[in-house]
């Protein structure tokens, strides 16, 4: 049975976010409405797409091979409208980036802002969660990591490298111990990640620095940050979100000096998309100019 291609976009929303409400703030369309429309597709194809729980709306197996086709018809119409895309530099419609909360909270609001204001047209959402994003399942147009996926049909390209330093509060160095080895950080209370929290290896700073136990932890490097500036301990912080912590400096930079990466991933399917490109080139440069910014502020 053919389908309504704005039924089916209805119905993917509904199946990635799992839920009426999340569904109907992507496709701007009142979760009461939503909900009908999701009834009628259902009547029309004699087959229940959804479990409704007070968790959220899941797939039932009709609805998982509704998924399959739906997601086939999404890819080919990015392919069909690909080569129709307008051809002036100005950007228009939504783009979803996925990022760690990092990047999210101290790269991606200076950088999109810039973008936006120069493409008026153009709507960018920015998902920040501590976790690798599925791009498969659409959860984004692209996303930001910290490592390079070696899996699945992605196009990934190297952002920018960035450093990280152990860090502590001015009003907590004043009231411990001087640190002047790793050895010092023994009897000094450390913040960092929740161990089994910890969503990509690159992350785990505090094991490559000998540290084995985390008085304070949380899956936010924004909350780790502000349990810094409180004065509560010393971790290891980005030096591009020092500027942003007044009052808390670096400390034994010779001998902690961590260096990542930020990659851009997209869909291996959006290589021929020119409105994505242009926002993928905008993004990156964007981001290697603020990282370089902010890192020579820290």
């Amino acid at each position: 049975m053919e389908h309504n291609w704005d039924d089916l976009r209805l119905f993917l929303a509904v199946a990635r976010e799992q839920s009426l409400s999340g569904a109907g703030r992507v496709l701007r369309l009142d979760p009461a409405t939503l909900g009908r429309r999701v009834g009628r597709l259902e009547k029309t194809l004699g087959a229940v797409l959804f479990v409704k729980s007070p968790q959220g709306y899941a797939l039932t197996d009709a609805g998982a091979q509704l998924l399959e086709r739906a997601e086939a018809a999404e890819q080919a119409m990015r392919r069909a409208t690909a080569g129709m895309e307008e051809q002036s530099d100005q950007l228009r419609g939504q783009i979803r980036i996925g990022a760690p909360d990092g990047c999210a909270n101290y790269l991606l609001p200076q950088v999109c802002a810039r973008i936006v204001a120069k493409n008026p047209a153009l709507d960018v959402q920015i998902v920040a969660l501590p976790r690798v994003f599925n791009l498969s399942r659409r959860e984004a147009d692209m996303a930001i990591g910290v490592s390079a996926p070696t899996a699945g049909r992605l196009i990934v390209q190297k952002i920018t490298d960035y450093r990280l330093h152990l860090a502590a509060a001015e009003s907590y160095l004043a009231a411990h111990d001087p640190l002047n080895s790793l050895e010092d950080l023994r009897g000094h209370r450390v913040v960092g990640y929740i161990p089994d929290m910890i969503f990509d290896r690159e992350l785990d700073y505090l094991t490559d620095i000998g540290i084995d136990r985390v008085p304070l932890a949380s899956n936010s490097v924004s909350v780790q940050l502000q349990m810094i500036r409180q004065g509560a301990g010393i971790g290891v912080t980005h030096d591009f979100a020092l500027p942003q912590a007044p009052g808390v400096r670096r400390v034994m930079t010779q001998a902690v000096s961590l260096r990542r990466a930020f990659y851009l991933i997209r869909h291996a399917d959006d290589r021929r998309n020119r409105r994505l490109r242009l926002f993928a080139d905008a993004l990156s440069s964007g981001l290697r100019a603020e990282v370089a910014t902010l890192e020579a502020k820290a």
